[in-house]
């Protein structure tokens, strides 16, 4: 049998997802809480479009980090702000390559990329890249409640396709650069100056773009990290949330990324229930075993279903409990 509750390690990033609805933001908001109160400095961010982390605690979030607590602070990454963000990187970018007259042009083509599919995930993936990286100093933790799986495994499969984009980028600008500085020799009545300034634009296109490389590659490296990063599966003991979940785990382990354990929300309570609930709870008991397959060595945390909604910081200090597998909150 699985070991009973979540004992995380000293993992820097938690990734809590799974099916949507199982209770991701109240796992990972749950489990933030409890590490804050145990003295790491925590950032709770959800990425998830249908936020519900403020409402949980509360408070109103955005894209800027706002205290939760002692030691928690949380956002909730708007997509809209983080594709303008990044087609703003974009749209500079590109107009180091070109000159001022087809400014006009490349604004047109930003204007399109922004209804392009996949921009929303990319621009999400690069605040989540950027957060994994640029935050290492600043939190001894940081837990991402995520969108529901399907998109969570494109965002994890996304650093090296964008890596390889940037290094062809890299590619194309070195060949540029060459072609310019034969252009430049052949031509010897250029404008004074036009040599250097090319090269100041090709030094600060290469500088941009190396960043952009080197925080993708850092996140994978972060990710597929066992020692500092885990992934946190939710899921209920239902039969679509079993299968989904299924299939993630064998994703997750196929692209190596290290999953710490499972955590099975709204778990019928012992004693009697009535007919009704009683068949309801042979249902269950049969999808709590095929869980515990499913899991294997993994460890599982089991939260029952609650009498209330889960409200504020005293409910999630009890949800904490169950998944410690102390079960009483504290």
């Amino acid at each position: 049998m699985p070991e009973a509750g979540l004992r995380l390690g000293a993992h820097r990033v938690l990734f809590v997802g799974g099916k949507g609805g199982v209770g991701k933001t109240t796992t990972a908001s749950a489990l933030a809480l409890a590490l804050a109160e145990a003295g790491a400095r925590c950032l709770l961010v959800s990425t998830d479009p249908a936020h519900s982390l403020g409402d949980l605690f509360g408070v109103r979030l955005d894209d800027d980090a706002r205290p939760l607590g002692p030691n928690l602070v949380g956002l909730e990454i708007d997509p809209e702000r983080a594709v303008e963000r990044h087609l703003h990187t974009v749209r500079d970018s590109l107009r180091e390559y070109v000159r001022p007259g087809l400014y006009a042009a490349i604004d047109r083509q930003v204007d399109l990329a922004r209804m392009a599919p996949g921009g929303v995930e990319a621009a999400v993936l690069e605040r989540v890249a950027a957060l994994m990286v640029e935050e290492a100093g600043r939190y001894d933790r940081v837990i991402f409640d995520t969108a529901p799986t399907g998109q969570t495994l494109r965002l994890l499969a996304l650093p090296a396709a964008m890596t390889a984009w940037v290094d062809g980028l890299l590619g194309s600008r070195r060949r540029a650069d060459a072609l310019g500085d034969l252009l430049a020799r052949v031509h010897q009545d250029a404008a004074p100056g036009t040599g250097l300034e090319d090269a100041a634009r090709g030094a600060r296109i290469r500088e941009t773009l190396l960043a952009r490389r080197h925080t993708f590659s850092e996140a994978r490296r972060v990710l597929l990290d066992p020692t500092e990063t885990a992934f946190v599966l939710v899921l209920v003991p239902e039969k679509l949330p079993v299968a989904e979940s299924r299939k993630a785990l064998a994703v997750l382990r196929d692209v190596d990324v290290p999953v710490h354990g499972l955590v099975v929300n709204r778990v019928l309570p012992p004693g009697p229930l009535g007919a009704f609930l009683e068949a309801r709870r042979a249902q269950e008991a049969i999808y709590r075993r095929a869980i515990a397959q499913l899991a294997g060595p993994l460890p599982v945390a089991e939260v029952p279903l609650l009498p209330r909604d889960v409200d504020g910081i005293d409910a999630l200090r009890a949800v904490a409990g169950h998944l410690r597998g102390s079960g009483d909150g504290g």
